[in-house]
């Protein structure tokens, strides 16, 4: 399994070489088409939803899914962490905690470590896994999965002072971009922004600096990562998202789902209709901004 928001994007993939139109289309994502703003947006925080309006789905036969158990993982904030009274807590815990509401089920969420819930799911020991596991095709041979509820774009960053508001290809001739060595990021870069200057690091935080202390012009790396740092201190409020976001699937995966048994479409199906319910509502927003006031859209 893959664990997706910080760690899948960082493992080093092999990509079909983009053609030359689909590279000009993919090197800027339009978010109205790829991803549809949710109700409730605040500001300029940009909620992402990834259900189409026009695409509702029917109501599934609610009577059969009277108690789900949920497992999820340990210790991956702020998605699932252990609260102050050591009961789970986080983004997927409360969204199951809604999703169980919306459906009128009975619930139980239990926290296992992530390496033991694939197991755990087949021993059945629970009936869905709601742990940030990234949707991919070797994953879809051994469990079902949801449509996807949250992916992690890519995402440039520039300081506050920087002249650069559109990195579109040909807008960063010459330009210098720090990215984290080995990673999907660096793979997407290479392929369409083949007029910049890439500097690879070892590391996240070292690219981070590197921007920060004004080494490069702009940063490209995970949008959610760089969300919770430029909300954080370690930022120093130095820098802001141009552009994007990006979401090629070749490069940046499908997405995030919940898992549940191979065949278990009485399942599968509730929790999708439970999901659009909740978006169409509003509630996945008010829960999106709790967690991400940095918006990595």
């Amino acid at each position: 399994m893959i664990r997706f928001a910080f760690l899948a994007c960082m493992a080093l993939l092999t990509f079909p070489l983009l053609g030359a139109e689909r590279a000009a289309a993919q090197a800027h994502v339009d978010q109205g088409e790829r991803t549809r703003i949710g109700p409730g947006v605040s500001g300029d925080v940009h909620v992402p939803g990834f259900w189409d309006p026009r695409r509702r789905p029917e109501r599934p036969d609610l009577s059969r899914v009277t108690a789900i158990r949920f497992l999820t993982e340990t210790d991956y904030p702020p998605f699932n962490y252990a609260g102050p009274d050591g009961n789970p807590a986080g983004f997927n815990v409360d969204l199951a905690r809604a999703i169980c509401e919306e459906i009128k089920a009975q619930c139980t969420i239990q926290q296992r470590r992530f390496d033991t819930l694939l197991a755990a799911l087949a021993a059945n020991q629970g009936d869905a896994l709601l742990a940030s596991i990234a949707i991919t095709p070797e994953i879809r041979t051994r469990l079902d999965f949801t449509d996807p509820y949250y992916r992690t774009p890519a995402r440039f960053v520039a300081r506050k002072d920087s002249a650069i508001q559109d990195p579109r290809p040909q807008a960063l001739e010459g330009k210098t971009i720090a990215v984290v060595a080995g990673t999907a990021h660096e793979a997407y870069l290479k392929a369409l922004y083949t007029e910049a200057t890439l500097k690879p690091y070892p590391t996240p935080e070292a690219a981070r600096d590197a921007l920060k202390k004004g080494e490069v012009d702009l940063l490209f790396g995970d949008g959610i990562a760089l969300a919770f740092w430029l909300n954080g201190t370690d930022s120093a409020n130095c820098c802001v998202f141009r552009g994007g976001p990006y979401l090629d699937n070749s490069y940046f995966g499908e997405g995030v789902g919940i898992a549940v048994r191979r065949g278990n479409d009485v399942l599968r199906q509730a929790l999708n209709w439970a999901m659009f319910r909740l978006w169409e509502k509003g509630r996945y927003t008010d829960l999106w901004l709790r967690y991400f006031p940095v918006s990595p859209f």
